[in-house]
């Protein structure tokens, strides 16, 4: 069957390389090609010496973020082990050369074939290989497990559309399964979705989310300040709610908040494709009730900037691109700011009164909640957040609000009416987002031992 895979591996490979090869910038091209074969420039090593490590793949944006506090743990606690951080995608590439290029070495994945992972191999040497969640690569796993070198999956998860693509190929997978040496997964669904598969149930542990432990990615960014309000704002509840509570404040927050303020942020985080419109449509309402709301609006993937931009213009709505933003502009009211630059989005959130979570009005799954609940802000999700199954704690607990396109406006209106319920659904928000941290340290208990 690996001989089957590999032939199919190849004519897509062969298909798709030129198109891979010629999108990448020229100075690019050279290193993306040596290093997806396995070409890496130099070996690890210390005075002529060899020198183990650990190799972390995590294949794009979401799995290099929640890597980086597992790799600042590794290096704290074994700081002579070198790690190596492959990726998949070039702005997965950026991402971890912005966050763990300091502490780790950033390489493309070989693409996957014997060969060219056995070249990794031999030039890295890991002492163990981590899987960023979802990214089970048959050849990778079985040459690794042949060089015995330990495959581990860590903060796993299979969505319901692996699970279901992963049963049509039972046969094959169970074998890539059986050559793992551990399954680190987010909640009990996914332990039983990988049983099912064929894992054996002593190698699937549950720890938690990794993500729950990434905080805020980066700093906050200067430019944010643009929306800094004057006296009677909602307080962001990080820095400011213990504040509050020792002031002695009355519980409905009048001698804080200013009803007749109405000017708010909405940020719109990693939205799709269709998505943008329904977003854009409630906001052209919102600003007839709040004038003076600003709406963040963050696409997903960097090479849609130019549509949603297009799409903006159409809808005739003033807009600010961030990238034109030096930070030293007068307080801005009433805009739509495009976030079309990549790694603020998480630090962004600390700007708004409510999040919009993209990617959960259309079947992908949502995005990543937990960054807008870290800041303690109100969350709003469509009505697909299945990769992240942890959020009906989040609405049962009153942190999040579940909608759907046609109420998205009314669910925002309400929101902006009542501060009280902003405050209170981030307060929520928070204190389940610190609840749930701590699967880190489990990872590290688990790691350590084959250290």
């Amino acid at each position: 069957m690996y001989l089957a895979y590999s032939i199919l591996y190849l004519i897509a490979l062969l298909f798709l390389f030129p198109f891979e090869y010629l999108k990448r910038p020229k100075e690019l091209r050279k290193r993306w090609i040596r290093e997806r074969f396995g070409l890496y420039k130099t070996t690890l090593q210390h005075s002529n010496t060899p020198v183990s490590s650990v190799w972390i793949h995590a294949v794009s944006v979401g799995e290099v973020i929640a890597a980086v506090p597992l790799i600042k743990k590794i290096k704290e606690r074994h700081p002579a082990t070198e790690v190596i951080v492959s990726t998949v995608t070039d702005t997965g590439q950026k991402i971890a050369r912005e966050k763990a290029g300091d502490t780790a070495r950033i390489i493309y994945m070989p693409f996957d074939l014997p060969l060219s992972i056995k070249n990794a191999a031999n030039r890295f040497n890991p002492s163990i290989f981590i899987i960023m969640e979802t990214e089970l690569w048959p050849n990778a796993i079985r040459t690794l497990n042949k060089l015995n070198v330990p495959v581990l999956l860590m903060n796993g998860r299979i969505s319901e559309k692996s699970f279901i693509g992963y049963k049509g190929i039972r046969f094959f997978i169970k074998n890539t399964l059986r050559d793992m040496s551990l399954f680190c997964v987010q909640n009990e669904l996914y332990a039983d979705r990988l049983k099912a598969l064929g894992a054996k149930p002593e190698k699937v542990r549950v720890i938690g989310s990794l993500k729950f432990d990434t905080g805020h990615s980066s700093p906050v960014p200067e430019w944010t300040k643009i929306f800094r309000r004057q006296k009677g704002t909602v307080p962001d509840l990080r820095t400011e709610q213990s504040e509050v509570v020792e002031s002695g404040l009355s519980p409905n927050r009048q001698q804080i908040i200013d009803n007749n303020n109405k000017e708010f942020v909405i940020v719109a985080g990693s939205t799709h494709r269709t998505e943008e419109d329904i977003i854009l449509d409630a906001y052209i309402k919102l600003k007839k009730d709040f004038p003076e709301t600003n709406l963040i609006i963050a696409p997903r993937h960097p090479e849609r900037f130019k549509e949603v931009e297009e799409l903006i213009k159409k809808k005739e709505l003033e807009y600010i691109k961030r990238s034109d933003v030096t930070g030293h502009e007068s307080r801005v009211t009433g805009v739509v700011i495009l976030l079309d630059v990549i790694g603020e989005l998480s630090s962004v959130y600390s700007a708004c009164d409510v999040a919009i979570m993209g990617g959960s009005f259309i079947e992908h799954g949502g995005q990543n909640p937990l960054e807008p609940a870290y800041w303690g802000k109100a969350i709003v999700c469509g009505p697909h957040m299945e990769n992240f199954p942890f959020i009906d704690d989040f609405y049962r607990g009153g942190g999040a609000l579940k909608v759907n396109a046609e109420n998205l406006y009314q669910t925002v209106k309400e929101l902006l009416n009542s501060q009280e319920k902003i405050l209170s659904m981030g307060k929520i928000a928070k204190e389940l987002y610190e609840k749930n941290a701590g699967a880190t340290d489990r990872a590290m208990e688990i790691i350590g031992k084959y250290l």
